[in-house]
């Protein structure tokens, strides 16, 4: 699997709302559950199985009592009926998904995908998806928006890119 097109996402067209355009609130629990990353990425750093950085995380959001329900799921409906359903690894903070994985590969179109599609059925407008296997945690960390739960124009947001989230976290 190559991800050679990562340097090129703002040429793809791309786009990215900033932060001061979502919820402060959101925003908040967002920053916590990323600082409790780091922590946990500071401390046991890349290489270990997912179901470690798995339990850090946990223990780490429970010390910084941030709430939170593992494997949560929702239902998927087309044409108004229930057709199954999708598991997300996170609800934090009772706002918004969270995407745990522990590869040595940069976060692509697949795991936001995947991401997008659970936030749709959550009804949700952020999720969050936190990649531990790289060397540094910044380019694990990627924040996935819901265009169909936004209360903003994305036209206004063109020339931005993802990743924005983190810049206040990692100093």
């Amino acid at each position: 699997m190559h991800n050679n097109h990562n340097n090129n996402q703002s040429s793809r067209g791309r786009r990215s709302t900033p932060l001061a355009d979502l919820d402060p609130a959101l925003t908040e629990i967002s920053r916590k559950v990323i600082g409790c990353a780091i922590e946990t990425h500071k401390e046991l750093g890349p290489g270990y199985p997912l179901e470690i950085y798995r339990a850090a995380l946990l223990y780490e959001l429970k010390h910084e009592e941030v709430a939170f329900e593992e494997n949560k799921k929702y239902d998927v409906e087309f044409d108004g009926e229930v057709i199954g359903s999708v598991t997300a690894d996170l609800y934090a903070g009772d706002r918004f998904l969270v995407k745990i994985m522990a590869e040595n590969y940069e976060v692509g179109g697949k795991e936001r995908n995947e991401l997008r599609a659970t936030l749709r059925a959550a009804e949700l407008e952020l999720g969050l998806i936190i990649n531990f296997g790289q060397r540094r945690l910044k380019d694990g960390l990627v924040r996935v928006l819901n265009p169909d739960a936004l209360r903003t124009d994305d036209s206004e947001f063109e020339n931005e890119e993802e990743g924005e989230l983190v810049e206040s976290s990692e100093e």
